[in-house]
């Protein structure tokens, strides 16, 4: 039987967000201290925010900020107090991860026999303290160099293994920043244990792996309230509305690529003073040189790695010369690299956009006006809109007729549709379509269930006149029915993963064609998980059919309702409890999963939330916002929110393309 509780063991503070008061952020730094680790956070040095080693909440940038530029950095005083209000500094992480210098071999020669030996440098325990986005995507990009090729570099690997991640969400940003366009930021979306978001109280704080989970059961929070988690995702929205998208990278690397010959590689070079700052300050640079120290009676030897750069003279000496002597050459190699050849070596980008190589450079070279010049994104040719009618003809309606009609709930009826063409009565999971009847506006109804070859099922509650003249149709009777149209749930970006679907009420109706969906191939997708809430368990859509999905142990069933209803057995469990809540509570890791949400938008809001406590991350949750419709053709304007028209550009929309619209009243 569906109970209010979840149906797998829950619990554990991995499940949800956490609110850390700022007068307790010492308790955070001394946690991190503990097992002798050193502490590695941002503090100011030589008029510059740096990581180093610190102690105290007092050695850390509190109420400091910066102004950054092409070629240009200066500390400012902020208003607020916050501690980490600035965006990023001169230093990296690869300092503490990658060395500048690291001794590799001892060579030596005793009693004639020469003999070698793996140097073995301390690996210190660290934590980091204050990784933005970025900065974790940069760590990612060296993991992928050093260790997911057929050798490991042994020394990096220790060093990782050996240091805990405290991130922190960012809340301003700079002029440098292009971290949206290559998709790295501004919201944190993995590598870390724990997440700090700031408010003006404190910090926001959620867990991304079991060790972080640890670290927040020792620290003083409470669960982080409503109020507070939106104020974090809206101030981290805010950063990304305010980067916007400087770079199309879309095509990049062919369009770099193409442009090897191109006379803006000569014209840069005549700013470029080769100094190499830009792969010094950049996070994930990783060329090295090799360099051996010798005793003086010549026994021994060791070998050292060191920082070296492309833009070294000489760095490109080779037995048949230097062939990259010229500096238009060294930069046009440190540019494609990043940007192209990366993606050839490395199935990635090089650069996670965190404008290091703008500020930094002496003579102020903007690598987004160096894109943009040599391999300027071509316009693309007006295509088909990105919309899914199925029918030939989009305004026009087919006569259906009702063959069945079932009551839900007080107020929501499913009626069956047949005698519909396959146009019609095709379509995806998620699409909606536009139902009529004379002397009514037609209303936009979710489709419910598609039944091949000329049928399918409308769910609808009756909230006004046009809803309760349709369900208060008959079999026999008929009705006018256009679509489906819109954009579906994409199922296939789950495949392969595990499923989180969210939703409550007559949200539902909605996801069934997608429950279907992950049914009808239950083989392709992990572990399925299935929330749903409900005022009281009368007012729950389809309970035959989810007690029959939990039965067959095909998806995992978590029922909530809010209000006690007294039945035949007695009290229902799990009133006075929320779906969000549930997912909280809830030990799953969710870095694996894709999420698909229904519900007004402040429950989805909160949902996101919960979700992102697991790991799952914007780019992988996706919401509908179907209760915007109107016309369904993108004519009426009705559903307009920012750029896009609810009904052509969705109902279905990937999180993060939603940027900062989503939830922003008055949009």
């Amino acid at each position: 039987m569906l109970s209010g509780m979840p149906l797998s063991a829950a619990g554990g503070t991995m499940g949800g967000a956490f609110f850390l008061p700022r007068a307790n952020l010492q308790d955070l730094l001394d946690l991190l201290r503990e097992d002798g680790r050193r502490l590695i956070g941002p503090t100011v040095a030589d008029e510059a925010i740096v990581y180093d080693e610190i102690t105290s909440v007092d050695e850390l940038p509190q109420g400091w900020g910066d102004e950054q530029g092409p070629g240009t950095y200066r500390l400012v005083r902020r208003r607020d107090g916050f501690t980490f209000g600035y965006v990023v500094g001169p230093t990296s992480w690869k300092r503490f991860t990658f060395p500048p210098v690291v001794p590799l071999t001892v060579a030596s020669t005793v009693d004639g026999e020469v003999r070698f030996r793996t140097a073995e440098p301390e690996i210190p325990k660290l934590a980091f303290l204050g990784v933005r986005a970025c900065e974790l995507a940069a760590l990612g990009v060296q993991d992928r160099v050093f260790l997911g090729g057929p050798f490991i570099e042994t020394d990096y690997q220790l060093r990782r293994r050996a240091t805990v991640v405290v991130a922190v969400q960012c809340t301003t940003s700079a002029s440098t920043c292009f971290c949206t366009s290559m998709e790295t930021g501004p919201e944190v979306r993995g590598g870390h244990d724990l997440a700090l978001t700031e408010i003006p109280a404190g910090f926001v704080v959620e867990a991304g792996t079991p060790t972080g989970a640890e670290l927040l059961a020792r620290l003083p929070v409470s669960a982080a309230r409503l109020d507070q988690s939106v104020a974090a995702v809206q101030a981290v929205a805010g950063v990304r509305a305010a980067i916007g998208n400087p770079v199309q990278t879309a095509g990049l690397r062919d369009r770099l690529m193409a442009k090897l010959d191109s006379p803006r590689w000569t014209e840069v070079a005549e700013r470029c003073i080769t100094c190499g700052n830009c792969t010094l300050a950049c996070p994930t640079c990783f060329c090295i040189n090799v360099t051996r120290r010798t005793d003086l009676a010549g026994a021994e030897s060791i070998s050292e790695r060191g920082w070296d750069s492309c833009f070294s003279p000489g760095f490109a000496i080779v037995a048949g010369g230097d062939f990259r002597a010229r500096p238009k050459d060294r930069y046009r190699q440190w540019l494609t690299h990043k940007f192209a050849s990366w993606w050839d070596q490395f199935g990635q980008s090089g650069c996670v956009g965190c404008g290091r190589c703008i500020t930094w450079c002496p003579v102020g070279i903007d690598v987004r006006e160096e894109l943009a010049a040599i391999a300027p994104a071509v316009p693309e040719p007006p295509g088909p809109p990105k919309f899914e009618p199925v029918a030939d003809d989009r305004q026009a309606y087919a006569t259906a007729r009702v063959t069945h009609v079932h009551a839900e709930t007080s107020d929501t009826t499913t009626i069956r549709l047949a005698g519909l063409d396959a146009v019609h009565a095709g379509g995806r999971p998620g699409q909606f379509g536009m139902v009529s009847l004379p002397a009514f506006p037609p209303a936009a109804i979710s489709i419910s269930r598609f039944l091949a070859p000329d049928g399918l099922e409308l769910t609808i509650r009756a909230a006004g006149a046009a809803t309760s003249a349709i369900t208060a149709l008959r079999p026999g009777e008929t009705v006018g029915f256009r679509g489906p149209v819109g954009i579906g749930w994409p199922v296939e970006a789950a495949y392969g993963k595990d499923v989180v679907v969210v939703t409550g009420g007559t949200g539902l109706a909605p996801l069934r064609p997608l429950v279907d969906a992950l049914l009808a191939e239950r083989e392709r997708f992990g572990q399925v998980r299935l929330y749903y809430g409900a005022r009281t368990r009368e007012d729950m859509l389809f309970r035959d059919e989810l007690e029959d999905w939990d039965q067959d142990d095909a998806i995992d069933v978590t029922c909530r309702w809010l209000r006690r209803h007294q039945g035949p057995g007695g009290p229902y469990a799990g009133a006075g409890r929320s779906t969000v809540s549930a997912i909280h509570q809830a030990s799953w890791d969710g870095s694996q999963a894709v999420a698909f949400v229904c519900g007004p938008e402040r429950m989805m809001e909160a949902t996101t939330i919960a979700l992102a406590g697991h790991g799952v991350t914007r780019d992988r949750i996706y919401v509908t916002l179907e209760r915007h419709m109107e016309c369904g053709l993108g004519f009426c304007g009705h559903c307009q929110m920012g750029r896009f028209f609810i009904c052509k550009d969705g109902p279905v929309f990937q999180l993060s393309d939603l940027g900062g619209t989503f939830g922003r009243e008055g949009i």
